[in-house]
């Protein structure tokens, strides 16, 4: 009998087939893409990028601290984000999860889904992730490649020496809240990327790299650990976040409006109203809200004069458990009806 070979697609003459080939045989694999843009010198690592699992050695008398974050497009960066600023960003986020446990960033990992190798832009957002990495001396030790919907996942890893870890279940009644920085742009900046507020040149600059390139406060983070008493980040709204600390306190808080830092947030378009939502219940801020008792507060001076960041005092920790009040300009209390951003009771698109 004789025997019929299958046919060799590949070498058919055809020529749409000869121009596909020619098209593949120039497309980067998996494997050149990573060898391409994410293979760098590490500082931390034994073993990083290239084999099936980085090998890792921390330092004597330390805890490791590891969050995973995800950035999934149409929920969290709009599609036309800047993929450098993208990539700033998608390491920034993960790097506050440490800043808000009083961590030093070591390590990271990437796992990137693609709907295609686009070299363009994988080389800016390559670049924007290295520059963060640089700016917090983290090695990039491994991650994965794969085609599908675009969605960016970063694991970081810290080092805390053991038993000072900073969580969100130290709050004790009396204790001051504190928020960093200046919460409130993040959401202004999406707002005005929508078409939804007009702002001047200068605030709408200021609220877009808010957005797209939030600077994660390792370095406050760090210098907190033993003063403040628990902190966290604020990624899904001030005061929806500042709940998580009272439950996992067993406590509650008065918030004391007039002293929320709104002023830098007003301009022409952004009227009070507007401001007071973006910076209470706004989110993707990556600033640090934190209680301390009243007796670190000349500290809490001390260290935003050191680190030129503004501390803002906005309340008190109180013993009603889980309740969180407002007290308005002309002293009402009032409840917090702002709980944040959640994933599965809003839409995308945030």
């Amino acid at each position: 009998m004789a025997v019929t070979k299958p046919h060799r697609i590949w070498q058919s003459t055809h020529p749409i087939t000869s121009r596909l080939k020619r098209h593949l045989s120039v497309m980067p694999s998996e494997f050149d893409l990573i060898r391409r843009h994410f293979t760098h010198p590490t500082h931390h690592t034994d073993l990083g990028v290239g084999d099936d699992a980085a090998l890792l050695s921390p330092a004597p008398g330390m805890q490791l601290a590891v969050s995973t974050d995800m950035l999934v497009c149409g929920t969290h960066f709009l599609p036309d984000t800047d993929p450098r600023a993208l990539g700033w960003k998608a390491l920034a986020v993960n790097l506050s999860d440490l800043a808000a446990m009083g961590a030093t960033p070591r390590w990271s990992f990437l796992a990137l889904a693609l709907p295609a190798a686009d070299e363009t832009w994988l080389s800016a957002f390559a670049q924007g992730f290295r520059e963060c990495a640089a700016a917090f001396n983290v090695d990039l030790a491994g991650g994965d490649t794969t085609r599908g919907p675009l969605n960016l996942c970063v694991t970081v890893i810290g080092e805390v020496p053991l038993g000072t870890a900073i969580t969100r279940g130290g709050a004790r009644a009396g204790d001051d809240i504190w928020v960093t920085g200046q919460p409130g742009r993040a959401a202004l900046g999406l707002a005005a990327l929508r078409g939804e507020i007009n702002m001047d040149e200068a605030a709408h600059h200021a609220c877009v790299s808010a957005l797209q390139r939030p600077q994660p406060r390792v370095a406050a983070g760090l210098a907190l650990r033993g003063i403040a008493s628990a902190m966290l980040d604020v990624s899904d709204g001030l005061l929806g976040d500042l709940r998580h600390i009272l439950e996992c306190s067993g406590v509650g808080a008065t918030i004391d409006i007039a002293a929320l830092p709104l002023a830098a947030l007003l301009d022409d378009g952004i009227t009070p109203e507007r401001a007071r939502a973006a910076l209470c219940g706004g989110g993707d801020d990556y600033e640090l809200a934190f209680t301390a008792p009243p007796a670190r507060r000349d500290a809490i001076a001390a260290l935003a004069a050191r680190l030129d960041l503004a501390f803002t005092r906005i309340g008190t920790v109180t013993t009603e458990r889980d309740t969180l009040l407002l007290r308005e300009p002309d002293g009402r209390l009032t409840p917090a009806g702002c709980t944040g951003y959640d994933h599965f009771s809003h839409a995308p698109d945030r």
